[in-house]
């Protein structure tokens, strides 16, 4: 696979909550509506870019218009007001954006540890000014079988596994979160293991897809999204990409994860979008778009079958 540009030629503006454009009116506007773009990430280009003024703010990153998914941008309103924290309430996704104000993000910081030359401790503000960030606008699917799509602001995690240069006996890269029951009140259910932990594959998370996320829409990571640090892993259900990291360890066994270990025969440990796979419960051959209450297919690998299936050969 070709590697992707890392930024687009004429970097525009973050896409505003108003300004959401289907996939249909983008290629009329451009005049590509007989193209025959069918793959969802051949539809690269995405809206016109738009030049803009030198700015101060990290946030307002570039848009890494290579990305585009295709599909209309969910509703800020909506992205940052619905959605699973089982640390601040297992049982409602509309309460956590108020739980959640009670999460102390500063300061912040990452211990970086394990089967690496060079261990480090860095403080996430430390991290926003060392490596540059950009937006990229990601189909975003959870194993509810609901999904959205969202204008994240990161860096490639590939960058920071770099960094920090893996020996050649690591193989996963295992992320923990915060622990902190007097701010979270959903950590004092002893029915969950916290803190929450997670893992990919060390190939998965060097991947050019699977970012580091500080920020979406242009603004800060909120705290009910997984401020101020989560990771992406946009080929997998949503419980894979761990909301506010305080520990990143590389591991040469494949470790252990949250879901994993609560239910097995729900939730694996690679766990790539399948419509063919149902989950136990329910079926994942479709989808309900949040938002607009749309049912839609569910595509393999959540539509980045093309860059990511070779992994999995």
């Amino acid at each position: 696979m070709a590697a992707f540009d890392r930024r687009p030629a004429r970097p525009p503006e973050p896409t505003p909550e108003s300004v959401v454009l289907t996939r249909r009116q983008w290629l009329a506007a451009a005049g590509l509506a007989g193209a025959g773009l069918c793959s969802p990430l051949r539809l690269l280009a995405g809206p016109p870019a738009r030049s803009q003024p030198a700015r101060t703010d990290p946030f307002k990153a570039p848009r890494n218009a290579r990305y585009w998914p295709g599909r209309p941008i969910t509703p800020e309103r909506i992205a940052t007001r619905y959605n699973n924290f089982y640390e601040f309430d297992p049982s409602s996704k509309t309460t956590i954006a108020k739980l959640a104000q009670n999460l102390t993000t500063r300061p912040w910081t990452i211990e970086i540890t394990g089967l690496v030359r060079k261990q480090r401790t860095i403080d996430v503000d430390d991290l926003l000014r060392r490596f540059p960030l950009e937006e990229r606008v990601y189909r975003f699917r959870c194993v509810e079988a609901w999904s959205m799509v969202v204008p994240w602001v990161g860096f490639e995690l590939n960058r920071l596994i770099r960094w920090v240069e893996p020996l050649g006996s690591a193989k996963y890269v295992r992320f923990v979160s915060f622990l902190r029951p007097d701010e979270a009140p959903g950590q004092r259910n002893r029915a969950f293991p916290w803190p929450y932990y997670e893992a990919l594959r060390l190939d998965e998370a060097m991947h050019p897809l699977t970012l580091c996320v500080l920020g979406m829409y242009g603004k800060p990571l909120p705290k009910q999204n997984g401020a101020p640090l989560r990771i992406i892993v946009p080929w997998k259900y949503g419980y894979k990409s761990p909301k506010s990291v305080v520990r990143i360890e590389f591991t040469e066994t494949q470790p252990r994860t949250f879901w994993n270990d609560l239910a097995p025969n729900e939730y694996s440990f690679l766990s790539n979008v399948d419509p063919k796979v149902p989950h136990p419960r329910w079926s994942q051959a479709t989808e309900r778009v949040i938002g607009t209450d749309e049912r839609i297919a569910t595509l393999p690998y959540n539509g980045y079958a093309e860059q990511v299936a070779k992994l999995y050969r």
